[in-house]
């Protein structure tokens, strides 16, 4: 449909995040479920933004299928956040410093503590709550002065899709962090304010169902109206009926 995604398993997602701080490159990483696809698709901009990522991890199950069909059987999912528990993990030895942004008032702080508590060695250098508000008025002085007083490895962005890709792409060239990864609901997850669906739900596919039914009003439209273009859309493109050039 247009959005590149990488074929990739995790192992190759945090290789990549070392080499890029090895080497000093500034690049940022989108994460891509089904939602993100729809969200590229609509949006040439942000179609744009994904396409330009320095990695764009397979985060649903449904395209890590549709990969696999594709013939790339080396595909696993890089859900955003079991990226962020491995790269933590794997801070812990490699030195890698973090940044928290996103989340509401007293979530980063919570979040902070408990990778700090959970993997011992790792070390957050800084936090940033931003304010509600347009995406362009959340790219301000203040926060580029805040992350780049604490000159972290890692910004993790937690401001939800597609803002904290659009934001990611605003403040790359603003930023001294090696590398930037929009993680969405992780940090709600690991803070420990929003349940996360067991393993067996996640690798099913029906992880969607299970937040749909933690919160309707907000997000019915998203998966129930989205699956089923992203469907309609697969079905066509998979067809030869429509094709799509990156």
């Amino acid at each position: 449909m247009g959005v590149g995604v990488s074929a990739i398993d995790m192992k190759d997602a945090l290789g990549n995040i070392d080499q890029w701080i090895t080497s000093d490159q500034r690049q940022y990483v989108c994460v891509c479920p089904v939602h993100a696809v729809m969200e590229g698709f609509r949006s040439p901009e942000l179609k744009r933004i994904i396409n330009a990522a320095g990695m764009a991890t397979p985060d649903g199950m449904p395209i890590v299928w549709l990969s696999r069909l594709s013939g790339r059987r080396n595909v696993r999912r890089v859900y955003g956040p079991d990226l962020m528990l491995a790269e933590m993990a794997r801070s812990a030895s490699t030195g890698h410093t973090h940044f928290l942004y996103g989340g509401r008032p007293g979530v980063v702080e919570r979040l902070a503590e408990r990778m700090e508590h959970t993997f011992g060695g790792v070390r957050i250098v800084g936090t940033f709550t931003p304010p509600m508000g347009r995406v362009e008025d959340l790219c301000s002085d203040e926060a580029a002065d805040a992350i780049n007083q604490t000159d972290p490895d890692i910004v993790w962005v937690g401001i939800g899709s597609p803002k904290q890709e659009l934001w990611m792409s605003l403040m790359r060239p603003r930023l001294q962090a090696r590398v930037l990864i929009g993680v969405g609901a992780a940090f709600d997850f690991h803070s420990g304010l929003v349940r996360q669906a067991p393993r067996l739900i996640q690798r099913s596919g029906f992880e969607w169902l299970f937040r749909l039914v933690q919160d309707p009003r907000r997000l019915w439209r998203r998966y129930l109206v989205a699956n089923t273009r992203f469907l309609f859309e697969i079905a066509l493109q998979g067809a030869g009926l429509r094709r799509y050039r990156l």
